[in-house]
């Protein structure tokens, strides 16, 4: 079976993503409590940060390992894996 290239720190990520559910669950605590608007919008640009710090992350991996494993194979199999990447770049500057 093919390893992904962030199984080495799946740890880290799924610690990373638990304290973000973590940060979600506290959004809504703070809307329940009708917490002043200012203090929520700087939680969510916080756990908004930290996504995409685990995105970049899952980014890199995917870049330094599934990537360039397939370049190295070459053909159709690159490509698609080159293709794949851009897609997932450009989902990510757009979010």
């Amino acid at each position: 079976m093919e390893q992904h290239g962030y199984i080495h720190n799946k740890d880290d990520y799924l610690r990373r993503l638990r304290r973000i559910e973590g940060q979600a669950r506290g959004l809504q605590r703070m809307v329940e409590e009708e917490k002043y608007c200012i203090d929520i919008l700087t939680q969510v640009s916080a756990m908004t940060k930290a996504l995409q710090s685990v995105a970049l992350g899952l980014l890199d991996e995917h870049l330094s390992h599934c990537v360039v494993e397939a370049a190295a194979a070459g053909g159709p199999e690159a490509e698609a894996k080159v293709k794949e990447a851009s897609e997932a770049i450009a989902r990510l500057v757009r979010s």
